[in-house]
């Protein structure tokens, strides 16, 4: 049997089990059964069970049959947190540099002899206090945008940025363009608010903009979700000219902006950002928690004036106003550089572990840039992502697939590995295992 037709009825069973057709607890045909319904050999029909049981979709017991199980993991791999202590946690980055503990004890006794801690007891204004949304504005402003605090808001991290624009400033059955590959946190805002995703092929480092145009004449598209400094699971950086066509595409068509820079601190060097571009039609979101502290739940969104009151009004709808405690400390770290320090100690750090990438993996088809705290590995032509994953829990590291991010009906054989939430001797070994294990399947 030709080996297309193989993974093509592994692929058939795998789909009818995620989706539900085929519910946990039935029994599937017996070997037998199997092979002659679909015209196989019978080592072949053992063979397809086999894989799915690799790929922790069914169960075999001796004597009653084979029967579907719960699909592998709550979430689909959407970056949890390990789920036992004992795993190894590549499927979601928290990056840390040592000493950060000691930098936070500090930050308290500092705020606990300041004057007004009774003022952070109270309401604050949904985007932040007056000279918070300045500081805010002065580092948004080191990031080369055109900030000011009047267009500068505080939110409870990136993602709360993200849900927060979603609300705002768009309807349910608005059409989203994004990448055919994206981050999983926008596609959950996407969904909570209804909003229709229409896939962007990738073409090179950042999306095909030929398809995106012709996307606008064939639907009215409202706006792109972009990632052009450091891509999240991609790893691009998408150049000048290729930012200054996307404007152009988006004031052509009328298109909102939405540029989420979460991990462009980064990169050095990098292009402007696309909201210095086109400050008037995009929202820019980031925040420090990759590169201050996972914790510290504090985000920035810079947009155009006018938009500034439907956002302040989803804020309060949904969070009221970012935790004075917390703002209160970033603000703090902003204005006298600790952010800045820590930001570069974490590309180092991230440098480092991506060299570690290449010495380990170095054999591997790998997409990745040089200073980002994740990899994606697209896995040979023979290698299914689902397997893959299952092995590696069973080794106790936990990774993410491909499902979590595709937003298109193809859904690629490949897995992200998130390097910044272990120590270098712990990412080391569990490369290692990851390089042995797909070498394992591959035949």
């Amino acid at each position: 049997m030709a080996r297309a037709r193989y993974k093509q009825l592994v692929d058939q069973f795998a789909d009818n089990i995620r989706a539900g057709r085929l519910r946990p607890g039935t029994r599937l045909p017996t070997h037998r059964d199997l092979a002659a319904r679909e015209g196989l050999a019978l080592v072949t029909a053992t063979r397809v069970y086999a894989e799915l049981r690799e790929m922790g979709l069914v169960s075999g017991e001796t004597g009653r049959g084979t029967f579907v199980k719960e699909p592998l993991a709550p979430g689909q791999g959407i970056d949890l947190q390990a789920w036992t202590a004992d795993t190894v946690d590549l499927s979601f980055n928290n990056p840390s540099v040592p000493g950060q503990a000691d930098i936070l004890r500090a930050a308290l006794r500092q705020l606990a002899a300041a004057g007004d801690l009774e003022s952070l007891l109270r309401y604050q204004p949904h985007g932040g206090r007056e000279h918070e949304r300045a500081t805010a504005a002065r580092h948004l402003a080191s990031r080369g945008l055109q900030a000011s605090p009047d267009t500068a808001l505080f939110v409870s991290g990136a993602q709360h940025g993200l849900t927060t624009v979603a609300l705002a400033l768009f309807e349910p059955g608005d059409v989203v363009a994004v990448d055919a590959l994206t981050y999983p946190g926008f596609k959950l805002a996407a969904e909570a608010n209804r909003l229709e995703l229409a896939p962007i092929p990738v073409a090179g480092n950042g999306p095909d903009l030929d398809a995106l145009a012709e996307l606008c004449k064939r639907r009215r598209v409202r706006a792109v979700y972009v990632m052009p400094t450091l891509h999240n699971p991609l790893g691009w950086v998408m150049s000048a000219r290729r930012r200054r066509e996307l404007v152009a595409i988006a004031r052509r068509h009328g298109l909102i902006l939405i540029e989420d820079a979460a991990y462009a601190f980064l990169v050095q060097d990098a292009p402007p950002p696309v909201a210095s571009l086109a400050p008037e039609t995009t929202v820019y979101v980031s925040s420090l928690s990759k590169s201050v502290a996972t914790g510290l739940r504090v985000g920035f969104v810079s947009a155009p004036r006018e938009w500034i009151p439907k956002l302040e009004r989803t804020i309060r709808a949904t969070t009221w106003n970012t935790p004075a405690i917390m703002t209160a400390i970033a603000c703090g770290w902003i204005e006298d550089g600790t952010v800045a320090r820590l930001e570069e100690d974490k590309r180092r750090d991230a440098t480092l572990r991506q060299r570690l990438v290449a010495d380990v993996l170095g054999r591997l088809e790998r997409v990745n840039h040089p200073a980002s705290y994740f990899v994606w590995l697209p896995l040979p032509h023979e290698v299914r992502a689902d397997a893959i994953a299952m092995a590696l829990m069973h080794e106790r590291i936990s990774v993410s697939t491909a499902v979590p991010f595709a937003t298109s009906a193809h859904v690629p054989h490949a897995i992200r590995l998130a390097l910044g939430s272990v120590d270098m001797v712990t990412l080391e070994r569990s490369l290692k295992t990851v390089a042995r294990v797909i070498g394992d399947q591959t035949y």
